[in-house]
């Protein structure tokens, strides 16, 4: 029968269909056996023939799998494994011309001389072989087969600009790593596929590819061997191998052989280098291109009539010579290796005593190195099977179990599952010889379950390491052109295909910072894709969304709740600023015009509510002349306006006027004409930064915490920073303007030219410690002098006596004249009369009528002698009586207090008048010396405001050249001050003039209607 079979031999190049061609022609028989090169490729075949005819009839046979059900027609098989004594219709071998590979060759050469089906055999392979075949096989027919796709040379390319559905070769497994390691971080990821790899793992990677997961392919020249993939362009990233024994450059045969994987079908392909890979010469590219190389000389061959007599009979039979011109012998294989190392073992050779014993011994040899760790090792694992088997027909059940146990696990990197992979190949290689293991379809399926988990395993590391899942997600999406859906949590985390892609802030998309710049492009156009539908959607819910869900930033931000949307720039005038807001220009127009619109009703809302004292006045017709002139001013100030700034203004103001603008809350202070209202936390965050916007800062000065009275005065912080915030600036501390006004009225009811101490009213209001509170006194213009005395406790009250009650008398009616001053007073200060400084005057303005109405502190000042303060002197009375009572305690040190005198020290006018003043000018600096007491009044006179007329209403008349009586440099205090200064009175200090109207008490006083009360009472 086997004269009358025919023998074909199909010729070419990749790409001509000629592994399809043989499946083909082996379904056309009733049975069928294929060798193939690859225990991959055997399993490509495999699935492919089962699709077509059902799995009841196909076997899949290697050497660590078999697949054989009980009806098999058709045997898809590695070339070793081929059952050739089944007796087949057909029988095909595929890539032939490995019969001159140093290694393998002598296993396809063999098939060559004897492998011959029933009815038909076919050899598929390079054209290279046409000579050896025409001579090893007599009656031959040729079959020539052209590529359906052409293969042009490109040159080198740098890997980051390696073109899609690319594969780069490798030739060692590191090399094949560290491309790959490169490819994921400048493409995004890679499918990896090696000959080590199960057919498991390799089956996924190359479906990451096929897939359209990745667009790059990092394999080592197991691509060559009929993997039928689509890549049009190959690239080499060397030249050269190592071949096990050692490095040699790749014949032109062996480069055509991977560059044919490129282009498929009809598809045309191209090829070149990378990396470090020298360019290819013309001779090989031509070779390469046209298809035109060396015809093979030389197949390798092993005899195959062995000799089991005894092991060194076997040995020679191996190595026996063949007296062919074509064949040679091939170099000891790792079998041959194993056995003659075991045959020179003694205890091997003890156990070998018939001719079974060797054909025994030869088949554990044949157990393939999966392993790889030494010929050594190797000899010592198969010393060991070959006892078992020899001894007990069978390897224990426990140990091998334990050996398996062993590897079953799939934690740890790449090396270590691809180590146990390998090892796991040896047992299921074991397993698939039913004569050598008790069950060997338990120990099939377990053998097998373990590579499969170690397989998943392998393929997750690898996709893992070289893949970045988000990237080739989205890109497979963008190519199929599929509308990509995204999906934004309350995080705002923006996920596409459950991949996270960035994070939405407000409407703008801040991609993941971990994507790498081919990458991050990817992501930029998957989000852009995704994200427009969630624009609008934002958009009418941010439009939609009530003013509380807004906010405002210390620096001119827009926030919405944690995003921010925008900021805020210079408008037409301080208080209309405008908006501009952060929205991406994927988002369209209509997303950031409704996103403005909504921002600048937000903000022109905030600015009317909290300025609505503002808006009121500076809408307010009825304002007219000077009034409206300092409104005006208010309104560009922001509400708060220091009063030296317009003094001559608020003193040409008359009291209608006035009182046009206290309507609108306005308070005319001693230091600022501000609003109260505005002094409030939200007024002041706003004013600081609709300031900062007018006067273009670049960083915005920061509103202080809500309700301290004093802050740091910071030499670094201009003072107009200060005044925004609504604090004036006072020695190392700024205190908050209305606590300030507190103050100046306390300060007013005291003597500043004689000297005055601190009372708690004064430190409670500041919050502050005598010492801070001295140096505030100092930063408003007076001089403290500290000093120390004994501290004095508090006596028992007694009962009042007459001499107490004409005092009392005294003291009210000092109180009345004071509350009358009191009530004057911001008006004198702020008409500015003889003040050397504006801002001193108005804080030190006291009572017009102290000077006349003298208290029994101010009288016994007077009584003392020179240089002892009126402080030191009252005391001592007191501490003569407790040594007194005290008796023997007067021996005992008195405590100690500090305590400070303040006297109003005024800062030199700079454009003080200088030569004779009289008239009018020495009406002025007799205001000014008149300090913090104000102008003081003559007997029976009145006080220069009064004169002048500065307020609708007072008296006129007085003599204005006798303003302050006497003549200058006598004693300030007028003509019933009493001889020389420092001297008693022999009177008191009474007026004995007919009694004066009451001063009209001023409104912006704060206790201005508990004087009028108390004038009412009187």
């Amino acid at each position: 029968m086997r004269a009358q079979s025919r023998a074909t031999a199909v010729l070419g190049p990749t790409n001509t269909g000629k592994t399809h061609y043989a499946i083909e022609r082996m379904l056309a028989h009733r049975t069928g056996v294929i060798g193939l090169p690859l225990r991959l490729l055997a399993r490509e075949v495999y699935d492919r023939i089962r699709a077509l005819r059902g799995p009841s009839v196909v076997a899949l046979v290697t050497g660590e799998e078999r697949i054989v059900p009980e009806r098999t027609q058709y045997w898809v098989c590695t070339v070793e494994a081929m059952p050739l004594e089944i007796g087949a219709d057909f029988v095909a071998v595929d890539e032939i011309q490995l019969c001159a590979d140093p290694d393998r060759g002598h296993v396809f050469t063999d098939r060559l001389l004897h492998a011959r089906g029933l009815v038909e055999t076919l050899f598929m392979g390079s054209d290279t072989m046409r000579q050896a075949i025409a001579a090893q096989v007599p009656g031959v027919q040729f079959l020539r087969k052209e590529r359906f796709s052409t293969l042009s040379y490109t040159g080198s390319k740098k890997i980051s600009r390696m073109p899609a559905r690319s594969a780069i070769v490798g030739f060692s497994v590191d090399n094949v790593y560290a491309i790959a390691e490169l490819i994921r971080r400048q493409k995004g990821g890679c499918a990896v596929v090696m000959g080590a790899l199960s057919p498991r793992t390799r089956n996924a990677q190359v479906e990451l590819y096929q897939n359209g997961d990745v667009d790059y392919l990092v394999a080592t020249d197991a691509i060559g061997m009929g993997l039928n993939l689509d890549i049009k362009h190959v690239a080499f990233s060397a030249t050269s191998k190592f071949d096990g024994r050692r490095m040699r450059r790749l014949n032109p045969d062996e480069l055509a052989q991977i560059a044919g994987r490129a282009g498929r079908h009809m598809t045309p392909g191209s090829f070149g280098v990378t990396g470090e890979a020298r360019p290819l010469e013309d001779e090989v590219i031509g070779a390469i291109e046209n298809h035109q190389f060396l015809p093979v000389r030389k197949l390798q061959w092993r005899n195959a009539a062995l000799e089991f007599g005894s092991t060194t009979r076997l040995i020679a039979s191996l190595e026996a010579q063949t007296r062919d011109d074509w064949l040679t012998r091939v170099r000891d294989a790792d079998d041959l290796v194993a056995l003659k190392t075991l045959a020179a073992q003694p205890d091997m050779l003890d156990l070998i005593r018939d001719a079974r014993d060797v054909r025994l011994l030869w088949d554990v040899c044949r157990v393939p190195d999966f392993r790889g760790i030494s010929p050594a090792e190797h000899a010592a694992l198969l010393a060991q099977i070959y006892g078992f088997l020899h001894n007990a027909g069978r390897i224990p059940t426990d140990w091998l179990a334990q050996n398996v146990a062993r590897i079953d696990r799939t934690e740890g990197d790449i090396d270590a599952l691809s180590k146990r992979l390998a090892y796991i190949r040896t047992w299921t290689y074991i397993a698939q010889r039913k004569d050598w293991v008790a069950d060997d379809n338990h120990w099939r399926d377990t053998t097998r379950a373990v590579e499969d988990r170690l397989s998943d395993a392998l393929h997750m590391r690898l996709t893992q390491r070289f893949v970045d899942r988000r990237t080739s997600v989205l890109l497979r999406r963008l190519k199929q052109k599929e509308s990509l859906v995204a999906e934004v949590n309350d995080k705002g985390e923006v996920t596409i295909e459950g991949e996270f892609i960035g994070r939405l802030e407000g409407f703008r998309f801040r991609q993941d910072k971990a994507a790498s710049q081919d990458e991050a492009r990817t992501l930029r156009q998957a989000s852009v894709a995704a994200l427009t539908p969630h624009f609008h959607l934002r958009a009418d819910k941010f439009y939609n969304a009530p003013d509380t869900e807004f906010d405002f930033t210390e620096q001119g931000g827009l926030m919405w709740g944690t995003d921010a949307v925008g900021k805020l720039v210079k408008g037409p005038d301080g208080m209309r600023p405008q908006v501009e807001v952060f929205v991406d220009e994927e988002a369209g127009h209509d997303v950031a015009d409704k996103v403005r619109r909504r921002c600048q009703h937000f903000i022109d809302r905030k600015v009317a509510a909290l300025f609505e004292p503002l808006m009121n006045m500076s809408r307010d017709e009825t304002l007219s002349g000077l009034a409206r002139g300092v409104a005006f001013q208010l309104i560009e100030a922001l509400g708060i306006l220091p009063r030296d700034q317009v003094a001559q203004d608020i003193k040409s103001l008359d009291q209608e006027a006035r009182g046009q603008l206290r309507k609108h809350g306005v308070r005319f202070g001693q230091f600022t004409v501000f609003l109260p209202l505005l002094l409030k936390p939200a007024p002041t965050r706003l004013r600081l930064v609709l300031a900062s916007l007018s006067q273009g800062l670049d960083e915005f000065p920061e509103s202080p915490p809500p309700g301290l009275v004093t802050i740091p005065n910071l030499p670094e912080v201009p003072g107009d920073h200060y005044t925004l915030a609504g604090y004036h600036p006072a020695g190392s501390r700024a205190i908050r303007i209305d606590m300030l006004e507190r103050l100046a009225d306390l300060l007013r009811a005291k003597d500043s030219r004689a000297g005055f101490e601190a009372t708690a009213d004064m430190l409670s209001i500041t919050g502050m410690t005598l010492d801070q509170f001295a140096d505030l006194m100092q930063g408003l213009g007076y001089a403290a002098e500290r000093g120390e005395r004994a501290k004095v406790k508090a006596k028992p009250a007694e009962a009042p006596s007459g001499d107490g009650a004409a005092g009392d008398a005294k003291g009210d009616a000092a109180g009345q004249d004071t509350a009358a001053s009191d009530a004057a007073a911001p008006d004198a200060a702020a008409a500015g009369d003889g003040a050397p400084d504006a801002d001193a005057a108005s804080a030190a303005a006291p009572v017009a009528d102290a000077a006349e109405t003298v208290s029994a502190d101010a009288a016994s000042a007077d009584a003392a002698p020179d240089g002892v303060a009126p402080a030191e002197a009252a005391p001592s009375d007191d501490a003569a009586v407790e040594d007194a009572a005290s008796g023997d305690t007067a021996e005992v040190p008195a405590e100690q207090e500090v305590f400070f005198t303040f006297t109003w020290a005024p800062r030199p006018r700079r454009n003080a008048p200088r030569g004779d003043r009289g008239g009018a000018s020495r009406g002025a600096e007799a205001g000014a010396d008149a300090g913090p007491r104000g102008p003081r009044r003559e007997r029976g006179g009145t006080a220069p405001g009064d004169r002048q007329g500065d307020k609708p209403g007072e008296r006129q008349g007085g003599r204005k050249s006798d303003k302050f009586g006497g003549k200058k440099g006598g004693p300030k205090g007028g003509q019933n001050a009493g001889g020389p200064r420092g001297k008693p009175a022999d009177k008191p200090a009474m007026s004995s003039s007919a009694p004066r109207k009451p001063d009209r008490i001023d409104p912006d006083n704060p206790f201005a209607a508990a004087l009028m009360g108390l004038r009412d009472k009187t």
